[in-house]
């Protein structure tokens, strides 16, 4: 939970801390995006490591200049390969999942890729960028794509709520994650986290302490419809959630 009001810094010293971030964040985005661009005929894995070495400097970032940390539960979990159905809060998991898991892609607004060089270098790191105004070609796109890259050995990370959430809020899961799964056969991992109490959606301000993550046991797809791997997942990540709140 985040710190006592008696106990924490001024609003002053967070504003301070957090455009200090800011600045730390664009200035290393300048030079790892062109950095990616560079690199665009060289292996995927060359242009990953790249991009995923900005994001674990990121998260190094926050902890030295905002004193903000993350403690990890249930890493032992994490085996082999699969699709990560992650609780989507902050703009932090985007960056922390590169730091606890193994080389992933992810499902995301394809609005992403047109932002001018973060967009292009993002695009090179092999997202499956979706139209989610287009649902079933959403849907298709997602299967297929990451029918692909689940066989290249790498994770999938998806949000299956589709956006991010205030702390406490809750949105419907949406079935695309669940159907790549049962498609495809392989497992569903889920995670859970509080970074929204940190990290608010859309806000400025990023407050000190330590982010609990939670990750929960693989959850076998074989057997399983698409609506139960969902509810499933589902269950353990809210569960989870409501335990980190209290």
């Amino acid at each position: 939970m985040m710190p006592s009001p008696s106990s924490s810094p001024s609003q002053a010293t967070l504003a301070l801390r957090s455009f200090i971030f800011f600045i730390f964040q664009v200035l290393t985005l300048f030079f790892f995006a062109p950095l990616v661009l560079l690199f665009f005929a060289f292996p995927y894995r060359t242009r990953y490591a790249i991009s995923s070495a900005w994001a674990k400097l990121v998260i190094k970032g926050l902890k030295v200049i905002c004193r903000l940390d993350y403690q990890v539960t249930g890493a032992e979990h994490i085996q082999g390969n699969g699709i990560i159905f992650c609780k989507h809060q902050s703009a932090w998991e985007t960056f922390a999942l590169q730091a606890i898991f193994p080389q992933q892609c992810w499902v995301m607004k394809r609005e992403l890729l047109w932002i001018p060089l973060f967009g292009w270098a993002l695009a090179l790191t092999q997202p499956i960028a979706i139209d989610r105004s287009k649902k079933t070609r959403s849907f298709k796109q997602i299967i297929e794509q990451g029918a692909e890259r689940l066989k290249t050995g790498r994770w999938v990370v998806i949000f299956p709520e589709g956006t991010r959430t205030a702390p406490g809020e809750k949105r419907k899961y949406m079935i695309g994650g669940a159907l790549l799964a049962e498609k495809t056969g392989y497992p569903i991992i889920p995670v859970a986290h509080n970074a929204g109490e940190y990290w608010p959606k859309k806000a400025f301000i990023k407050y000190p302490g330590t982010i609990q993550v939670r990750i929960g046991p693989m959850i076998n797809s074989n057997g399983l419809s698409a609506r139960e791997l969902n509810q499933t997942a589902e269950n353990w990540i809210e569960n989870q959630m409501d335990e980190i709140s209290q």
